[in-house]
């Protein structure tokens, strides 16, 4: 009872503090008559590797399209196809040249007019400054004139107009500068006039944006990492719309006045294995672990039906997806059997295996910021349990500093697997000796071959026969292990309208959104 004291005391202070800046806030507004709007959200943190709204920093660029600041040469439609935005355009000229041509009539809020040598400015320091950009892109050279860009790549890049779709993809002023706050000049209906890293973020819309007149006058984006008190905010009207609220708060904004816009998603959770440690170097052991994973119980109890259990990195709605491909299945019994093949076994009686008298004991590393990480480690410790295998959670903001260190066994996280509509991104990323987020090591032969094909091919079918052959060999190897697929949700409140969850998780606040 004293717990729960606690934490309703510290749910209530938080949304008094929200709601005495949020009351100033609406006064002004009425006085004015300008249209505020309140956005809860639980990502825009340093957890997150979104410290500001810079694209060029890390993953900051998801807080640049999100809030409506940045837009990319491309976007997604709905079914993920890949559309025009700031570019009109695009042609393949040979291998190795791309043409792009830009759409006319579009300015940076900084007054500048945006053509071809201010996309060549921020495109240049892009792949100067950031490494994970620089290796997808593989730029060469680019040349500018007029509306028309023109790129070439050291190699083939068959999904290079996919990769500018991503969000470090945002074009921004250059000659305007990044701010020491890490604030920008884009594109988008709304700018950024305060950011605030792990509090949020004060934006008011563009006058001159190029595709039509922005609705809202202002928005304030709240970091809002604690789910009881957001579910609190969002009921006592302190928020308009709320991004990560606990599932099981759903149900509370299930009817009017509130709409729930839900959509499926290729953000997957999922665990890598660090093949530094030395148990986990054992083939039986990384597939008894995998097999001991109760991804039905996981999403259908803990995540209360919001998501879907996965097989690999994509779910079955794409063509590379979980239906072309076989994992470890949830098979206790089997994987008490491979841990003792490998003479894992209990022999003192507490429940736990050993061998040559020392317990097999993982340190299960993960972070809080997304609400299905530390239930999946939670489901994981108990299901591991079962077959004898001790999980210590370490469920930390600081989880970079941990595996920096090496002080972790497993590594469970969140990624859009495809946010650019083509499976090789989270393979790049993830899997093979120069990924920028390859924590544990894994090395494959294999894999390092099936991506030299990928790289050079263009064809979508084959593309898609290549990243099912992919998946299946990590799959095979037991070096990743995916528990769900994320079904995402935002909630509106009265008198909201134009707030859509995108299957990419991009697009939040654009020029549509808008509160009556």
């Amino acid at each position: 009872m004293k717990k729960r004291s606690g934490i309703l005391t510290a749910c209530l202070l938080t949304v008094c503090l929200l709601s005495g800046c949020g009351s100033q806030e609406r006064g002004t507004a009425e006085i004015t008559g300008e249209k505020v709007f309140y956005y809860g959200d639980t990502t825009f943190n340093a957890e997150n590797d979104e410290k500001d709204v810079n694209p060029h920093n890390g993953y900051s660029g998801w807080a640049c399209i999100r809030y409506g600041i940045g837009e990319t040469l491309f976007k997604y439609s709905d079914s993920m196809e890949l559309e025009p935005w700031l570019a009109a355009e695009y042609e393949l000229l040979d291998e190795n040249t791309w043409v792009v041509t830009l759409r006319d009539g579009v300015t940076f809020t900084s007054g500048r007019t945006m053509d071809a040598e201010a996309v060549k400015e921020c495109l240049d320091h892009l792949i100067e400054v950031h490494e994970r950009a620089k290796g997808d892109l593989k730029i060469q050279e680019i040349t500018a004139e007029g509306q028309t860009l023109t790129i070439r790549t050291r190699e083939p890049v068959p999904a290079l107009m996919n990769y500018l779709a991503d969000p470090y993809g945002c074009i921004i002023d250059m000659q305007a500068g990044i701010t020491e706050d890490g604030n920008v000049s884009g594109t988008g209906p709304y700018r950024a006039t305060e950011v605030q890293t792990d509090v949020g973020l004060t934006l008011v819309k563009n006058e001159n944006y190029w595709d039509g007149t922005p609705k809202l006058d202002m928005i304030y984006v709240r970091t809002i990492t604690d789910g009881d008190t957001m579910t609190m905010a969002m009921q006592t009207g302190e928020l308009d719309a709320a991004y990560g609220l606990p599932y099981s708060s759903l149900s509370l904004f299930a009817n009017d006045p509130y709409t729930i816009s839900s959509v499926e998603t290729s953000r997957s959770f999922f665990a890598q294995m660090n093949y530094a440690t030395e148990a986990l170097q054992d083939p039986n052991v990384r597939a008894a672990i995998a097999g001991a994973v109760d991804k039905e119980g996981f999403t259908q109890v803990l995540l209360e039906g919001n998501g879907s259990a996965a097989n690999g990195p994509f779910p079955e709605s794409l063509a590379f997806g979980d239906a072309s491909v076989t994992a470890q299945s949830y098979d206790p019994e089997e994987s008490r059997r491979l841990l003792a093949a490998s003479g894992w076994t209990d022999t003192d009686g507490d429940g736990y295996v050993d061998r040559d008298g020392e317990t097999l004991s993982i340190r299960w590393l993960t972070y809080p910021s997304r609400q299905e990480l530390p239930l999946l480690a939670e489901s994981v410790q108990a299901s591991l349990k079962e077959i004898g295998i001790q999980v210590e959670v370490n469920c930390t903001a600081n989880h970079l500093d941990f595996i920096e260190s090496g002080e972790w066994d497993i590594y469970a996280s969140a990624f859009v697997c495809a946010p650019t509509g083509d499976p090789e991104y989270f393979f790049t990323t993830h899997c093979l000796d120069d990924s920028t987020k390859n924590r544990g090591g894994y090395h494959s032969d294999r894999l390092e071959e099936l991506e030299t094909q990928m790289s050079g091919t263009f064809d979508p079918d084959e593309r898609a026969a290549l990243a099912t052959e992919m998946t299946q060999t990590i799959l095979d190897d037991n070096a990743f292990v995916f528990a769900a697929h994320l079904k995402m949700s935002i909630v509106s409140g009265e008198g909201v309208t134009g707030l859509t969850a995108h299957p990419c998780d991009y697009y939040e606040i654009t020029v549509d959104l808008d509160k009556n």
